[in-house]
């Protein structure tokens, strides 16, 4: 037999005995091989050999008690769940009355051992840590684990990320939307004399309040659910996905209120792992068509494919040059700037921007596919910032629908959108605010 850790004295906390129906003082015995639920008797009945159904004599079986010292050799567990139970009933520093609760120990003793054990013990804290990550560790097979904010940020009030975390305040754990439902019940007052109508009315108008305190009830809910409290870290979350989850993530997220957290997140990981195996499965095809069927190959293949692309690259950066050379003024001034260089004189040629660096010339449009959704607005900010008119669209509906869903849009918002150069986002930033299509935060 094995001795568990049992239940406490309060007979509601188990089932009665399963032969004589009496309810369980410890210790008592619990079968092994029987249940769930699970198959309790008496010592008396356990004594008679009581069997029934499944359940038999000789099966193995456990004693169920708490007569064993945990904290203390002085103290039984039995008495440990008795003196917190009496502390949370009678309250901390009432040691008179949670004496009398437990009726084994004097009051110097219930103080002395909690204080010891409960409140000054330096170990308890690191236990408590110990059984929270073993209880998190037995839980690992979620796809992500879900951590609602611990510390959430305390931004000042009113502020923008306040207003993004649904104006969440730490020190009350509550939220500051619809707070004002109340309002349209204060003047309200049943009496006698009133007619059949004002009391429908009456009652109608505490209908549509309890329906908003349930709505209210329910945002909040979702918020803390799925950790929205501190928006921040939640979107650099999201950011972790390839792209392709991300869009899905977007397009799921309505749906993220009826299946829960954790069902939401187990839904997106498994479209993750799928798009992981689709991106794999389409390397290995890629693999046997060219003709490859070991995976030392495959490494070598992946090295003459790198090398060739970087070929690749260079051919196109060398006709990009070609195409800026066009320009006769700027051909000009870089054939002046290196017979100076090459005569051992000071470059004459004057270096317009502040970095250091020749302007490059205007790009030239002609031919690159998307200048016919430009505009002549469009067209010369492209040539100016050098932006072809395909990467241009793109970073144009990416920043207008940030914009539509944020309300606003600050600088730092799109360069954090856009990774490019940080001033050709600001040129395009500008360029958008000026012509109306987005607007400030």
């Amino acid at each position: 037999p094995r001795f568990t850790f049992g239940f406490t004295d309060d007979p509601f906390d188990k089932p009665p005995c399963r032969g004589c129906s009496s309810y369980l003082t410890e210790p008592y015995v619990k079968c092994a091989e029987c249940g769930p639920p699970p198959f309790l008797l008496c010592l008396q009945c356990f004594t008679r050999g009581f069997e029934y159904k499944k359940h038999q004599s000789d099966h193995t079986y456990e004693i169920m008690t708490s007569d064993f010292p945990v904290l203390d050799p002085n103290w039984t567990a039995q008495e440990e769940m008795a003196l917190l139970e009496a502390v949370m009933d009678c309250g901390f520093g009432n040691w008179q009355d949670v004496a009398n609760q437990m009726c084994t120990k004097s009051k110097e003793e219930c103080e002395k051992h909690y204080m010891k054990h409960f409140i000054n013990n330096p170990l308890f804290a690191s236990t408590l840590l110990n059984l929270k990550q073993a209880e998190e560790a037995q839980h690992n097979e979620t796809a992500i684990p879900f951590h609602p904010a611990d510390d959430p940020p305390r931004p000042t009030f009113d502020s923008l990320l306040s207003r993004d975390m649904a104006g969440y305040m730490p020190a009350r754990a509550d939220f500051e939307f619809d707070n004002y439902a109340e309002w349209d019940l204060r003047d309200i007052d049943f009496v006698e004399d009133d007619s059949d109508i004002l009391h429908a009315l009456k009652i109608a108008v505490v209908d549509i309040y309890h329906s908003r305190l349930k709505e209210r009830q329910r945002r909040k809910k979702i918020v803390r659910d799925h950790g929205l409290i501190n928006l921040r870290k939640f979107q650099i979350l999201e950011r972790r996905y390839p792209k392709e989850v991300q869009d899905l993530y977007e397009t799921m997220r309505r749906f993220a209120r009826i299946l829960g957290p954790v069902e939401h997140d187990k839904f997106i990981e498994s479209h993750a792992l799928e798009f992981e195996l689709r991106r794999e499965i389409k390397r290995l095809q890629e693999y046997r068509a060219a003709g490859i069927t070991n995976f030392c190959s495959a490494r070598t293949y992946d090295h003459l494919k790198k090398t060739r692309d970087e070929e690749r690259l260079k051919r196109t950066m060398l006709s990009e040059v070609l195409q800026y050379i066009q320009d006769s003024s700027a051909c000009q001034q870089w054939l002046s700037r290196q017979a100076d260089i090459d005569s051992g004189l000071t470059p004459t040629v004057p270096v317009p921007s502040n970095s250091g660096r020749r302007s490059a010339p205007p790009l030239n449009l002609t031919g690159l596919p998307g200048t016919e959704k430009l505009n002549e607005k469009e067209k010369e900010l492209c040539q100016m910032v050098r932006l072809v008119p395909g990467a241009y669209l793109e970073y144009k509906a990416a920043l207008v629908n940030e914009c539509n869903k944020q309300g606003g849009l600050r600088l730092a918002q799109a360069r954090a959108l856009i990774k490019i150069d940080v001033n050709k986002t600001r040129k395009i930033y500008d360029f958008l605010i000026r012509e109306g299509y987005i607007t400030k935060a």
